[in-house]
């Protein structure tokens, strides 16, 4: 789903405006957005939590010329899912999963359900 597709569907749930949509919708975004860069953890019970965490440095290497190189230590953008939110798609994966049930597989697809 793109943010343009979120827009139109919160549009139509909340009976807003596309443009007032899109002004609470990238409001929303730019309050994560800042308070991630502030170091302020976000938790919205039942969805998830953003948070940051720090990657330390390393030493890597570069692929085209087999050169190691130096890695800094960064601060990187980190979700997890809440519990609410990892039920309701589990739910709708099993359903899914229930519908394909009766389907026919072959052996390249069994063998790919086993080792994934």
């Amino acid at each position: 789903m793109l943010k343009s597709d979120l827009i139109d569907r919160v549009a139509i749930r909340t009976n807003l405006t596309k443009s007032q949509t899109k002004l609470v919708v990238n409001s929303f975004i730019n309050t994560i957005t800042e308070s991630l860069s502030e170091g302020t953890d976000i938790e919205i019970r039942g969805f998830g939590s953003f948070r940051i965490r720090e990657r330390n440095a390393r030493i890597g290497m570069n692929p085209k010329s087999g050169q190691r190189i130096s890695i800094p230590a960064k601060k990187v953008p980190y979700f997890r899912a809440g519990k609410g939110l990892k039920l309701i798609v589990d739910k709708n994966t099993n359903e899914k999963n229930m519908e394909n049930k009766n389907q026919m597989f072959n052996l390249q697809d069994l063998i790919q359900m086993v080792w994934d």
